[in-house]
């Protein structure tokens, strides 16, 4: 039913097979898309980014909360048109009502 097919890597430029096995793995998982990089790609791609829990570091700022008057640390920067809540204050207005 599937035959190899020969693809080119959109990084490096090399031509790489698409195997049979491949395409009927990405059939069983509903993958619609061809492969756009080859495997030495991809390899180096997934190294280059942060591993798990690795999160890059962002800027935090420091406002006051607008419910308990507490310290509210955000990735914004803060502006006075809309109230800010720090993490406990938010995470009670965001349980759920029952």
């Amino acid at each position: 039913m599937y035959q190899d097919k020969t693809l080119v890597c959109k990084d490096c430029g090399q031509e790489f097979v698409f195997t049979a096995g491949e395409q009927e793995f990405y059939a069983e998982k509903g993958f619609q898309n061809e492969p756009t990089r080859c495997k030495a790609c991809r390899i180096a791609r997934k190294n280059a980014r942060p591993a798990n829990g690795e999160a890059q570091q962002q800027e935090m700022y420091e406002t006051t909360c607008a419910q308990c008057g507490g310290v509210a640390r955000v990735r914004f920067i803060p502006k006075n048109d809309r109230p800010i809540l720090c993490s406990e204050c938010y995470a009670q207005r965001r349980a759920p009502r029952y």
